[in-house]
């Protein structure tokens, strides 16, 4: 919540904005936001193609060119809590934490704890500070301060800017010293993407030099990032696809979708409007989920809610199915006799190995091991439903045995849905 690239937003709607607030431009807040950074970028696009062209070098032209240097001189302001800048930094915070908070709720997301980069950066710059004492840093002639890790096979690395100001990997070490001290924990886990691998590896090195308590345990869950059929994303080029844009797209396509099936006519427009954000939530989360994370991927939103697929909707599907077999009789757990079906005892041997997949996933951090294994349930249960029969069965014990199945299979995908932050309908 601090740093250049919130200097860049606030001093593009100083500039542009002429005053516009989420509420006159009727956008959420971090929409608005979101748009200056993208007229900073647009503008200093512009004055650094000016420079250039009046015989200033590109590389001294992105230092020169006007908005750039307001940006990094309001940094300087903040940190020194300069207060007008303060103010409209905390305005401007405040409309993104509010759109924020809205798409969370949106998605079903939430959080235990949230450390925000203004709280940690002092303590930052303050164990940079002890680092040159100790002469694991150093001072450069302009005043900034770098680490030399060549002899760790990386290279150097800036952790203060000559004008004092904090850079990215100031506060995160800050933020390993008071995570540890909070929680002690064994291992932290950061969730971020493969672009970041260089950055954790310094963190970590950088910690453990700083002997930090808590450094041993950084681990860099690196995920490969998601891309549109039509490339990479880029924030500052206006080309990021907002999560609420997509989960719009999503609802709309499990509309049309769902409708084409023909299978909800007696759904309440309420009932409708739930199941059209379940399926729609379920189809973005399963894809992104059913993908090693470590591998990039393209995201593609017509072929995430193909209910006949390996997607999200087709086990919520298979769910529903279960749920419409046990409304009209649930088992008794009663005498189920002892001979098993080739299908039957395939369907117990899969959901015994429901426990042993989650220490896997949990092992390997590896969700898409949850994900690919209630896929593989979904196929073998409907696969059974082709091949024997379970209100109609030849036999009593043969009923209750299916029954029971129908059950085990319903909580187990309901469960590794759930883990996978995916709500299943009752009904679809």
């Amino acid at each position: 919540d601090r740093g250049i690239h919130i200097c860049k937003s606030m001093v593009a709607w100083k500039q542009f904005a002429n005053g516009a607030t989420p509420e006159s431009a009727t956008i959420k807040g971090d929409h608005l936001v979101g748009d200056y950074y993208v007229k900073f970028g647009e503008e200093l696009k512009k004055q650094v193609s000016e420079l250039i062209e009046s015989g200033v070098p590109k590389e001294e032209a992105e230092k020169q060119a006007p908005i750039m240097k307001e940006a990094q001189q309001m940094l300087v302001d903040w940190e020194a809590g300069k207060p007008e800048v303060i103010e409209l930094w905390s305005k401007m915070n405040a409309w993104v934490y509010s759109g924020f908070e809205q798409t969370y709720k949106r998605i079903g997301s939430n959080f235990d704890k949230t450390y925000y980069e203004s709280e940690v950066y002092l303590l930052g710059k303050r164990m940079v500070e002890e680092g040159l004492k100790k002469g694991v840093f150093y001072k450069k002639e302009d005043g900034s301060v770098w680490i030399d890790l060549t002899a760790d096979g990386l290279d150097e690395k800036i952790v203060q800017r000559k004008d004092g100001t904090a850079v990215y990997i100031t506060q995160d070490i800050g933020l390993v010293d008071l995570k540890h001290k909070e929680f002690g924990e064994e291992q932290s886990i950061y969730v971020v993407g493969n672009e970041q691998d260089y950055h954790f590896k310094v963190l970590k090195l950088i910690a453990q030099k700083l002997q930090i308590a808590g450094a041993d345990g950084i681990h860099h869950l690196s995920y490969g990032m998601v891309e549109l059929p039509t490339g990479r994303m880029k924030t500052r080029e206006g080309t990021v696809v907002d999560a609420d844009d997509i989960v719009d797209e999503m609802e709309s396509i499990s509309e049309k979708h769902t409708r084409e099936l023909g299978k909800v006519n007696d759904f309440t427009e309420e009932e409708l409007k739930q199941l059209y954000t379940t399926i729609g939530l379920g189809a973005l989360k399963f894809f992104l989920l059913r993908v090693d994370p470590k591998k990039r991927m393209v995201f593609n939103p017509e072929e995430s809610i193909d209910f006949h697929g390996f997607t999200g909707p087709f086990i919520q599907y298979t769910y529903a199915r279960t749920k419409s077999i046990l409304r009209k009789e649930k088992p008794s757990f009663g005498n189920r006799g002892d001979s098993l079906l080739p299908a039957e005892k395939k369907l117990i041997i899969d959901l015994e190995k429901y426990p042993s997949i989650l220490a896997e996933a949990a092992l390997e951090m590896n969700p898409s091991v949850v994900a690919n294994y209630v896929f593989r349930l979904a196929q073998a249960f409907n696969s059974f439903l082709t091949e024997q029969r379970v209100l109609t069965a030849e036999t009593q014990e043969k009923k209750e045995l299916r029954l029971q199945l129908s059950q085990f299979v319903a909580n187990v995908l309901s469960s590794g849905m759930h883990l996978l932050g995916i709500n299943v309908p009752e009904r679809m």
